[in-house]
This record gives structure tokens, sequence and C-alpha cells, in this order.
């Protein structure tokens, strides 16, 4: 099931607003795609994306593979944890296996995102 509280990318990263922060991850969709999850470099605290920019890299037994931004802003925080534990992508894509938290965001690029029914459709395109 596609949480509600996100907006979605197509490239299946996913964005939750949460008071001042958008906090950011890879959908389950993109967890299952990948497999085992072995590595992720996360982006830098401070740094500025910009929407649609690769600001982070996950590995897995399968694949390597571009994480984007949904919307610009600046990192106030990487999700440290998985350093240490990567596999929590898989296990809690949308909670714990968060990527960053992103402050100063631009709330108006979240028009440009998916809708929780769009990704849903967008999914089932997909088979």
């Amino acid at each position: 099931m596609v949480p509600t509280d996100c907006r979605y990318t197509k490239e299946h990263e996913w964005v939750r607003i949460e008071g001042d922060v958008a906090v950011v991850g890879i959908t389950d969709y993109a967890q299952k795609a990948l497999g085992d999850i072995t590595y992720i470099e996360l982006p830098a605290d401070g740094r500025q994306v910009k929407q649609s920019e690769e600001f982070a890299v996950i590995e897995s037994v399968k694949a390597a593979a571009d994480i984007y931004a949904p919307v610009s802003g600046r990192v106030a925080e990487a999700n440290q944890a998985l350093v240490e534990s990567p596999e929590t992508v898989n296990e809690d894509p949308h909670q714990g296996g968060w990527i960053c938290k992103l402050a100063d965001f631009d709330r108006a690029e979240l028009e440009k995102l998916l809708s929780p029914e769009q990704y849903e459709v967008l999914l089932k395109e997909l088979g």
C-alpha cells in the first residue's frame, strides 16, 4: 500500500512534510526492485540540492542507483543510522529508512510531484 501522507516522483522517491522539514526516502517499490541494500552514500549536511538532482547513491546486491531530490532544499540532516544498517531501507522504507531531511525546501515544487493516487496508477502500469 502507498502511504497517503507523501508525494512521489516517477523515479520512486517519496517526500513527507513534517513541520518545517521535508523528509525524503525511496519507496517500497524501489527497495524491492533493488533487492538487499548493502550501502548508502548520504548527502552532506548543509548541501543545497535542486529538484530532480542526484543527491545520494544506494547500492544493493543487484545494482547501484542514484536517488534524486523530490524538491529543492538544504540538507538539514542525513539518516546516519543507515551507514551502519543500510538494510533498514528494505525493512522500513517509509519510516526508519528515510534518507535525509531537507530544510528551506520549495513548497511550490510539491505540486509537480505525484499524489498517492497518481503513484498507485504508475505502479499498476509497471505491473
